[in-house]
């Protein structure tokens, strides 16, 4: 498998915890609801990035290699 199919579960983790601090800002400013939002938005990316990492090991089994 290339790295870069990796990349993106990378990417997704990364935007995750981008959110999840912006989230802290956020609430640290009192701003409840764009900390609520952003709070999703982190949760989605977390989400997206595991259903990622579970297709690329799905392939990688399939492939016949151990991922």
């Amino acid at each position: 498998m290339p790295p870069s199919t990796h990349a993106r579960a990378a990417e997704l983790h990364k935007l995750a915890a981008h959110a999840h601090a912006a989230a802290a800002v956020a609430h640290d400013k009192g701003d409840h609801l764009t900390a609520h939002e952003l709070s999703q938005r982190a949760h989605e990316y977390s989400v997206q990035a595991h259903q990622h990492s579970v297709a690329l090991h799905q392939q990688g089994e399939a492939s016949g290699s151990a991922a």
